[in-house]
């Protein structure tokens, strides 16, 4: 029986973007199906006391999660997971190292509409505020599943939901099954609920 699984993700995020490559994998080894949502980080974080730095990198990081959005409100859910792709690909591994945050996500965003034939204009998006309703009711449906103080990724089945796991570099082949497989197992224990340790590396993009 085919297991219905929802992923919730940021574009911008590098650490979702890596989890979302083991999810990728594990889509194509076990009999899962994915619905792939939007999450905002900066919307997250809207309310909460942050260094002034990370307010405005918050700030400037909103439209690629708008696009994405606003890709699944005009397009339907089906064209978010290529979006995803293009663009998480073209702001991680493809990083141009742009240091103007806003033309960087801008770039990513234009891009990954032409790779994946979806209109051109909803780049404009990333400026409005248009679809920011649909983004925090989407921000708002995962932390009610896992609590408000994670970000992403956040994955969620029938009976189970949790944050992450945090990987890097992303586990491939029957390696990703396994880890899925845990993942499963652990999340299915009602009294789980953390099991963690510090990072000693950074994304690693292959």
């Amino acid at each position: 029986m085919t297991e219905k699984v929802e992923y919730w993700f940021d574009p911008i995020c590098p650490w979702a973007w890596m989890t979302s490559r083991w999810m990728t994998e594990v889509e194509g080894i076990r009999d899962v199906e994915v619905t792939w949502n939007p999450f905002s980080l900066s919307i997250l974080n809207e309310d909460k006391d942050i260094p002034a730095d990370y307010r405005a990198h918050m700030d400037r990081s909103r439209g690629p999660a708008r696009v994405a959005v606003a890709v699944r409100e005009t397009q339907g859910q089906e064209k978010v997971k290529a979006f995803y792709d293009a663009v998480g690909t073209a702001i991680h591994p493809e990083n141009t190292g742009e240091q103007d945050e806003v033309k960087r996500y801008r770039e990513a965003i234009e891009r990954a509409l032409e790779q994946t034939g979806l209109p051109a204009e909803l780049a404009e998006e990333a400026e409005k505020d248009t679809y920011d309703d649909a983004l925090r009711a989407s921000n708002a449906r995962a932390l009610k599943l896992v609590g408000d103080d994670v970000g992403v990724p956040i994955i969620a089945l029938e009976g189970a939901a949790f944050f992450g796991p945090v990987m890097s570099p992303a586990p491939k082949g029957e390696e990703a099954g396994k880890v899925w497989d845990g993942a499963l197992a652990l999340a299915s224990y009602e009294g789980f609920f953390e099991l963690k340790r510090s990072r000693t590396r950074g994304p690693q993009f292959d």
